[in-house]
């Protein structure tokens, strides 16, 4: 059996994320300081719970760097299975938190299924694309059995209800399906065929109908509108070089939830536009990296994988930050490796893991291999004995 040679991760790609991770310390701090010492009597206690996760996240991290992803083809199905019944039992076992049922919880302990969900179906749709190959362009053999665990997924999730995590799933795995060279007419066929589904989940709760109209209409005011009205607020009091850290005044009290799926305002806040072009060039080069590494992946299933988990890093990162800034409808999605969370930050960690594991088996970075020199003397005279040295 042949050996499959590993060479160096991409160093450069794992600098940027471990930067998010070690950044994030102080940013989420800063933004849960008042209100934590307000709730708990000691403004680091967020920090202590965010730090413990962040320290999870890199364990996740190297995991994934050093387990080899090519055994999780074989695996994916049952993960994605696991993560259906996980998604169900939810509905069941999960605890209700803002009127919405999307943690199962043992103790201090909580996981969101939809993030291990995520994953698990992307993972899969990597996994069905490179083995079906030219089929995908089949409608009832190659597409349709995608198409169903899709709406399995996005049907539980967007149930829960979690609208925001459920556009995101579809989201991504349009970018699969696209890739993958599916036909372009079965694709719209099949966006034009769930847009009256969208449509009524959409009318099925004031609340979301309440976010599309402020967001078309431009209104300002009111409850709908009050944490997106703060969250600008802060880059406005942020200026170009911001207020400096530690120094925001959004965070006591005018922010909702400002270490969340806010954070970016109190990045723009205290750092200002330098700031957060910063934070945004670390997703863009990211990005850029991982599809380097997915161009250079020696398999479809690696070429895949790397196109999946950079999309959903990057798309997370660029949809966070226009909700922050008002050019998207107001949603509940993190900034990955940055807002504070644990579920997000783990999952996400460990598939950048992998992202570094496929890195390793392309030639972007081959180890140095030292030769050992083999110096022949010349034959002796009277003698056909050589001496190797």
């Amino acid at each position: 059996m042949s050996r499959i040679r590993r060479n160096h991760i991409d160093l450069a790609t794992l600098t940027a994320i471990l930067i998010l991770m070690v950044l994030s310390l102080g940013v989420v701090y800063s933004a849960s300081a008042t209100w934590a010492y307000a709730k708990f009597g000691q403004s680091s206690h967020m920090l202590n719970s965010h730090a413990m996760k962040i320290l999870l996240g890199i364990v996740a991290l190297f995991v994934g760097m050093n387990v080899n992803y090519l055994k999780f083809k074989k695996l994916t199905k049952p993960a994605l299975v696991a993560a259906i019944f996980l998604l169900a039992i939810t509905f069941v076992l999960g605890g209700e938190t803002k009127g919405a049922t999307r943690w199962l919880r043992y103790g201090g302990l909580g996981i969101q299924p939809s993030e291990f969900a995520k994953f698990a179906l992307l993972f899969h749709l990597s996994a069905l694309i490179s083995t079906k190959g030219e089929l995908i362009k089949d409608f009832k053999r190659g597409l349709l059995p995608m198409l169903i665990w899709i709406g399995v997924v996005v049907g539980l999730v967007m149930a829960q209800p979690n609208f925001s995590a459920g556009m995101m799933i579809i989201l991504l795995s349009c970018v699969m399906l696209f890739v993958s060279r599916a036909k372009i007419l079965h694709l719209i066929g099949t966006g034009m065929a769930i847009l009256p589904f969208v449509g009524l989940y959409l009318v099925s709760a004031s609340y979301r109908m309440e976010r599309i109209r402020s967001f078309l209409g431009g209104k300002w005011g009111g409850k709908i509108s009050y944490q997106l009205l703060q969250g600008i607020i802060g880059f406005g009091n942020g200026g170009l070089f911001g207020v400096g850290p530690g120094e925001s005044r959004q965070r006591d009290f005018f922010l909702p939830e400002s270490y969340g799926d806010f954070v970016f305002s109190i990045v723009g806040e205290e750092y200002g536009f330098i700031g957060t072009m910063f934070f945004l060039g670390l997703f863009l080069f990211i990005m850029l990296r991982g599809f380097k590494i997915a161009k250079n992946a020696k398999d479809e299933f690696s070429r895949l994988l790397a196109i999946a988990i950079t999309s959903t890093v990057t798309l997370y990162a660029l949809v966070n930050a226009g909700v922050t800034l008002g050019i998207l409808p107001t949603t509940g999605l993190p900034m990955p490796f940055v807002s504070y969370g644990g579920s997000s930050l783990l999952f996400t960690s460990f598939a950048v893991g992998i992202l570094l594991n496929i890195s390793s088996r392309t030639d972007m970075h081959p180890r140095v291999q030292k030769m050992e020199e083999t110096v022949v003397m010349p034959e002796l005279s009277g003698s056909g004995a050589r001496k190797i040295y």
